[in-house]
């Protein structure tokens, strides 16, 4: 406990209000507000100040807070008051003393009370009374006047224990023990203990007997039981099963039953990742290569091992098998129970009766009456159990059998195998292997896929890609992204053959878009560089020739293929782009010199129509050349009036390549798709075979006209742009019966675009006015109060001012903390030096000392 506060006289209080009023009194000490004017009325608080009073304040009370938490900062520990009435200070020091000790004396009672016993509380030990027993009337003697030393009598230890548990008596009274023992002399330690021995052994005997007794009821009763089964069981005649109506249960007890045998929700397996994907179909493609090389070399090892099973010396080989699933399935159908019949096997092996299992089945199965009956009439006899064991040796040797039999037919299976071992090795030689190494060059590629159907070469490009899959092995990507490329070369090279292999380019194309989503830009790349060299092939035939061939088959397919590959419908693309402005510049400088060359613009024409179909660009070389086909199926081109543009010519040696030899050919042909192949080679001996082909090309012609109807039936210009294919087709062509429908079809939906059009005029806007400066009035009355705003608006204000006013009131006490810390960092910094200056100035000074008493010391030895 801390020092009390010295009481406060008179002589303090004196000296205090002396001091205030010196300070007072000082003129030095006291700042006068003044006011620009007085207003009457207005009484002012703060007249007067004495600004050393208020920050002397201050700083005390600084050094109280705020200097204490910063003394205390970044210690871990701290010393907190907890006294009672320490920071209470309404309470005097006597208070303050006085519910101290009253709260320490609780503690201290209430420690002691526990022990503190009352006279109406009695304590007792195995029922008797401690006070009785601490009466000490049954003295005993020391050990000497004793004559059994060292041994407790049933007296003594009644008297200090209360008893011996149950063996050793109690204490009641002297003159009722004597009575009762009449005078025999009490047991000895070993008698008690051998007393209680033949007491165990005894209660022992006892429950085995009882065990015995129990267990042999048991048995009697079941084979009472079993005795009169047979006259509970009750046979219906079949009759009254026939005749009597099946009692359906509700609808409730269904619905309850049928939740009850409803499956649950089974937990789906682990989604697997596309490397676990990836290394499962490798693992599955090289266990299916091994097993074709094992049939390839004739050899049947692997199998006999597979079925050979381990057998142990102790196996009994009685087909006892603890994984089997012996389970019974349960079912509720039609308002019945429907559970699978055992086996008579089961049965006898569980040791049931033949009445329980004809009862059994009954229960299962009402409806069969027959089986119920044979279950009865077999399980009738009282020797059944008897002769289970002969039936268990009969079925015994019949499984013998059976294996024996069994044994035979597959010695003549192998025999038969082995005559057809080599037709069997030739087909494994003949089947396709299951894994591949990816080709290192272009000509490994073509080596892989030589001699294959188209269908074998897909397979062997996929299984390629499976046993390569960059999952598997670090230099897998790299050869997958070189086999790429090498596939487009293959591709365009199959193109270039006579015949072109079209079918297998379709069946390679699948695996050639896995590949381009797995390495997309590598597949850009290949796809720009063919793009690049056709380019710049064709810009330098340009420059040599004037003109430039039109692109071969395999350029064609690249096409198709980029289209196939790669987004149409975007903006920009780095390969789809360059491959559109190829098909214009194509369809723009290559000029139509025969068949063959207007069959490869129509099919470039078809290209740019798939570019454009979601996108819907505007392809203006599109367009010309279509309505320049048109114009070469028109004999009399001076009365056209139309302009014709490039690639096409008005007149000359192929102007007339669609005109028709003989008008009566068109009643013999039919319409038909123009071939591929026409764009490498074309041979037409006859002029019939010519005017069809012809006709095939205008079809093709018109067909693609409609399409670009559709697409561009939106555009402001769309009667416009059409307007020349408007004009030949309705006065200068006159087609057949079979493209009559489809000019009529192009005709009707270039009329029946709307044409609207509007001049083009200015946007009307309205005029932004000019910002005016116009001073804002506000109606200021009774002197700076503000009229006309509401009782919350004032409010409001009054709690920004409030806000304001308090604001800038913490910011100056956050600064005055603030010079109050740097002043107290400052002392301590002065301080600390202060010390450190005295401390060195104490050494050197008894340095110097030292060395004084050292040079005195050496000139007395001098001397």
């Amino acid at each position: 406990m801390g020092k009390a506060p010295k009481k406060k006289n008179l002589a303090d209080k004196v000296r205090k209000a002396k001091a205030a009023s010196e300070i007072k009194n000082n003129p030095f000490e006291v700042k006068i507000n003044r006011k620009k004017f007085d207003v009457l009325g207005r009484k002012s608080k703060h007249d007067v100040g004495l600004p050393g009073v208020s920050r002397s304040k201050a700083i005390s009370k600084r050094k109280e807070t705020l200097l204490k938490e910063y003394k205390q900062k970044n210690k871990s520990n701290k010393f907190i008051d907890r006294r009672l009435g320490e920071y209470d200070a309404k309470m005097t020091p006597e208070d303050k003393i006085l519910q101290r000790f009253a709260i320490e004396r609780q503690h201290s009672h209430g420690k002691r009370d526990v022990y503190n016993l009352n006279e109406e509380e009695e304590l007792t030990h195995y029922g008797q009374s401690l006070a009785e027993i601490e009466k000490f009337n049954d003295t005993v003697g020391s050990d000497d006047e004793s004559e059994e030393k060292g041994l407790l009598s049933a007296e003594l230890t009644a008297s200090h224990f209360g008893g011996g548990g149950g063996l050793l008596r109690k204490k009641t009274s002297g003159g009722e023990q004597e009575d009762e023992q009449g005078g025999q002399k009490a047991k000895s330690r070993q008698e008690l203990i051998e007393e209680l021995i033949q007491k165990s052994k005894q209660e022992k005997r006892e429950r085995q007997v009882q065990k015995e007794e129990a267990q042999e009821l048991t048995e009697k009763l079941d084979q009472d039981w079993k005795s009169i089964q047979a006259l509970m069981v009750k046979k219906t005649p079949k009759a009254e099963h026939v005749d009597k109506p099946e009692e359906k249960p509700e609808e409730y007890d269904m619905m309850v039953r049928e939740l009850g045998f409803e499956m649950k929700a089974q937990p789906s397996e682990k989604m697997k990742t596309p490397e676990e994907l990836a290394k499962e179909e490798k693992e599955k493609l090289q266990k299916l290569e091994a097993d074709r090389l094992r049939r390839m070399m004739g050899d049947e090892d692997g199998a006999s091992v597979q079925s050979q099973v381990h057998m142990s010396a102790d196996d009994l080989n009685d087909g006892f098998v603890l994984d089997k699933n012996d389970k019974k399935t349960l079912a509720y159908q039609d308002g019945k129970w429907n559970i699978e019949e055992e086996t008579e096997d089961d049965k006898e092996e569980e040791g049931k009766t033949g009445e329980e299992e004809g009862s059994e089945a009954e229960d299962e199965n009402e409806e069969d009456d027959d089986d119920v009956e044979e279950e009865e009439e077999e399980g009738s006899g009282e020797d059944e159990d008897g002769h289970s064991d002969l039936e268990s040796e009969q079925e015994s040797e019949n499984e013998e059998n059976d294996e024996e039999e069994e044994a035979s037919s597959s010695r003549q299976q192998q025999t038969l195998s082995r005559e057809e071992l080599k037709a069997q090795q030739e087909a494994a030689k003949a089947e396709l292997p299951y894994t591949f190494t990816a080709p290192e060059s272009y000509e490994d590629l073509k080596d892989l896929l030589h001699g294959h159907t188209p269908d074998n070469q897909r397979l062997i490009m996929a299984r390629t890609q499976k046993c390569n899959h960059p999952s598997l092995a670090a230099g897998n990507k790299l050869k997958l992204q070189k086999l790429v490329g090498f596939l487009m070369e293959y591709m365009g090279e199959l193109a270039t053959r006579s015949p072109p292999e079209l079918c297998t380019i379709d069946k390679l194309i699948p695996e050639l878009y896995a590949l381009c989503q797995m390495f997309p830009e590598a597949a850009g790349k290949s796809m720009q560089s063919i793009l690049g060299d056709a380019a710049h092939s064709m810009e330098e035939a340009v420059e040599v020739k004037g003109h430039a061939a039109f692109p071969t088959l395999d350029m064609l397919v690249y096409l198709k293929v980029t289209a196939l590959l790669f987004p149409t419908s975007d903006f920009r693309h780095p390969v789809t782009t360059p491959a559109l402005l190829f098909i214009s510049q194509t369809l723009t400088k290559c000029p139509v010199r025969s068949l063959q060359d207007l069959t490869s613009g129509l099919v470039l024409c078809c290209l740019g129509v798939e570019y454009i179909s979601f996108s819907k660009r505007f392809l203006p070389e599109l367009i010309n050349f279509l309505s320049g086909t048109l114009h070469l199926a028109v004999q009399d081109k001076a009365s056209t009036g139309c302009m014709v543009v490039p690639p096409f010519r008005l007149s000359g040696k192929y102007s007339d390549l669609l005109v028709l030899s003989n008008s009566e050919s068109c009643s013999s042909w039919s319409k038909k798709n123009l071939p591929l192949s026409a764009t490498q080679q074309l041979e037409l001996k006859s002029d019939l075979n010519k005017d069809h082909y012809r006709l095939n090309c205008l079809s093709t012609c018109l067909d693609l006209v409609k399409r670009c109807c559709l697409l561009y039936k939106d555009l402001t210009s769309f009667t416009h742009i059409f307007q020349p294919i408007r004009t030949l087709l309705s006065k200068h062509l006159l087609f057949v019966v079979l493209l009559q429908e489809l000019h009529s079809e192009i005709l009707d939906a270039i009329s029946s675009a709307s044409v609207t059009h509007t001049r083009l005029v200015f946007e009307k806007k309205k005029p932004i006015p000019l910002k005016l400066f116009t001073p804002k009035i506000v109606e200021v009355l009774d002197y700076g109060k503000k009229r006309g705003s509401t009782r919350e608006e004032r409010e409001k204000e009054r709690l920004k001012h409030k806000y304001k006013k308090e604001f800038k009131g913490a910011l100056r006490e956050i600064r005055k903390d603030s010079r109050f810390l740097a002043r107290e960092k400052l002392n301590e910094v002065m301080n600390r030096d202060a010390e450190r200056k005295r401390k060195v100035k104490e050494l050197l000074g008894s340095l110097a000392t030292q060395e004084g008493e050292w040079k005195a010391l050496k000139r007395k030895k001098r001397t």
